[in-house]
């Protein structure tokens, strides 16, 4: 399933755009119409896609309260940058982007637990110009994906969680 992913795409790129409040609608390469909403005070962003599935709802900022999968919470102490949450029906999803002092081996080490724990193989591990990536899915349709990178003394990461988005 592809609406989720298309509709953070359009969102985030209109967020991007700042700006007075912004409101419309649009419509997904399979067809399917949707709109969205830019906050400019908050830089909230919030769409909606009707789909042959459901209805596909999205939210985006800083300020967008966490609603990680099951299994999976916030690294203690870590900022948080950004959040997106994805929900269709029984899915959803997350996309959240955190800052912290801590390893980059701190972030793996904490976030391979959670995935292990909620069931999920790791599929994909690497270590990369002086960043990680880390990721894998379950037999019961939960996704992870992890990012960090490593900055002078900040560490940043993009955790992506998902369950039951696929069909």
């Amino acid at each position: 399933m592809r609406t989720p992913a298309i509709v953070i795409g359009s969102s985030l790129a209109l967020a991007a755009c700042g700006g007075p409040d912004t409101s419309g609608t649009f419509t997904t390469e399979d067809g399917e119409t949707g709109e969205y909403r830019v906050d400019s005070d908050s830089g909230e962003t919030t769409a909606t896609v009707e789909t042959s599935e459901g209805t596909a709802t999205l939210r985006s900022g800083e300020d967008v309260p966490l609603d990680l999968p099951d299994g999976f919470s916030l690294y203690p102490g870590a900022k948080v940058v950004s959040n997106t949450v994805v929900s269709r029906g029984e899915g959803k999803g997350s996309m959240t982007i955190i800052e912290t002092s801590d390893s980059i081996a701190d972030l793996k080490s904490f976030y391979r637990k959670q995935a292990e724990d909620a069931g999920v193989d790791i599929g994909i591990e690497a270590d990369i110009n002086g960043g990680a990536m880390l990721g894998g899915e379950s037999e019961e349709g939960q996704s992870f994906m992890l990012m960090i990178n490593r900055d002078a003394d900040v560490t940043s990461a993009t955790l992506t969680v998902g369950q039951n988005l696929e069909n």
